[in-house]
């Protein structure tokens, strides 16, 4: 844990190993935090490196339990944002270190014509990686995104059956709700009409038949995330006979704030996952 400490600047070190000029620093301990989570600290984090079925190259990062055995497969969950990049070897790029997700790629001009299929293809690369190490279990994975990363979740319910429940977390599902662009999209829905709503999971809310949650903050003021966006796909899912649950946060906006409202968020994301992930059979 960061702890605070007053510095005191002393005498110069006559030979400093670096070679430049050094001085003795003394350190006094103001604070003394202990860590809050030390159970995370035993938290096993591996980066993994891949390719998709075109050849573009890629990366997760993987998170295992304490005391996990080599070989066992569990219940995942994928986590992820995506963005677009220039061409295949940027979006291929090995960014930072076990810290980081690695993300999607795209045409800056024409990205979101095939958003979609490359979606489903990092997907399926990502999880068929997974599941080749001997860490996932086919049967039990879930699939989770905030904001662009919700849009992701319902593509991904939408158009493949890899997952078997997913969160949305104030997401965008209805792109033609912006109609002069969106994300890294310059054209107009005017202009590219079909792209508009082939990257809208509404459209394909009828395709969903996996259980999703959709969770958004009811004071969302983020004009591509507003919660009626999130009440309209939950409509349509259900109305189509799909099985969704919508959890709209008071005074919440695009990002949530409230200690009560993080307790719930997370208290919903581990029951829905416990209910359709770590024992589907259940159910």
């Amino acid at each position: 844990m960061p702890n605070y400490y007053l510095a005191s600047i002393g005498k110069k070190i006559k030979k400093p190993a670096s070679g430049e000029a050094a001085r003795v620093v003394t350190k006094t301990s103001i604070t003394n935090f202990e860590d809050p989570t030390p159970q995370l600290r035993q938290i096993e984090k591996r980066l993994v490196r891949y390719e998709r079925k075109d050849g573009v190259a890629l990366s997760f990062q993987l998170h295992l339990p304490p005391g996990y055995k080599e070989g066992t497969k569990l219940p995942t969950v994928v986590y992820a944002y995506p963005l677009e990049y220039s061409g295949a070897a940027m979006a291929g790029q090995v960014r930072g270190s076990t810290r980081r997700f690695m993300r999607m790629l795209g045409d800056p001009e024409t990205a979101y014509d095939t958003f979609v299929p490359q979606l489903v293809a990092d997907a399926e690369a990502a999880v068929k990686t997974a599941v080749e190490i001997g860490v996932a279990d086919p049967d039990r994975i879930g699939v989770i995104g905030h904001s662009h990363g919700g849009l992701m979740v319902a593509n991904l319910l939408a158009h493949t059956d890899l997952f078997w429940a997913g969160i949305a977390r104030s997401g965008s599902y209805n792109k033609t709700t912006q109609p002069f662009g969106f994300q890294s999209e310059r054209r107009s829905l005017f202009d590219a009409r079909d792209v508009y709503i082939q990257v809208s999971p509404t459209f394909y809310a009828d395709k969903v038949n996996e259980p999703v949650l959709i969770i958004h903050g009811n004071d969302d003021g983020n004009p591509g995330t507003l919660s009626i966006l999130s009440e309209i796909f939950y409509e349509a899912v259900r109305g189509s006979g799909g099985t969704a649950r919508m959890v709209l946060l008071p005074y919440e906006a695009h990002g949530y704030r409230a200690q009560e409202t993080i307790e719930h968020v997370l208290w919903e994301q581990l029951r829905w996952f416990a209910q359709y992930v770590k024992n589907p059979v259940a159910n």
